[in-house]
């Protein structure tokens, strides 16, 4: 989800990368999906990825979005938004995390 909405806010300034300490699945939670397509994101073709050392290479910061078993990584600007996680959550309990998130990525992108 802070991937999509980094990538509207960012319009194109920034590149971005998704990837979790411990993915459930290959696809998109569902309720995601419908949160997101609400605000004009189409996430419908996400993919989950395994955070790997080739990804942490590649940026410059890494944003932690979780609330548990968050990556340590050191020698990048990190920052862990400590934001739950979406896994089977319904879509009434995943907007409020959206609009979370999604001022998080402004004021990340305020930064840059």
């Amino acid at each position: 989800m802070a991937e999509r909405l980094f990538r509207q806010a960012a319009a194109g300034r920034h590149a971005s990368r998704s990837a979790g300490s411990a993915p459930h699945g290959s696809g998109a939670e569902p309720a995601v999906v419908e949160a997101l397509r609400e605000v004009g994101i189409d996430a419908s073709d996400h993919v989950q990825h395994r955070l790997e050392d080739t990804d942490i290479a590649w940026t410059d910061a890494v944003i932690a979005a979780c609330d548990g078993a968050c990556p340590v990584v050191t020698g990048k600007r990190y920052e862990n938004w400590g934001i739950s996680d979406l896994y089977g959550l319904p879509v009434e309990s995943v907007r409020p995390i959206r609009d979370e998130i999604a001022q998080r990525v402004d004021e990340l992108l305020a930064g840059f």
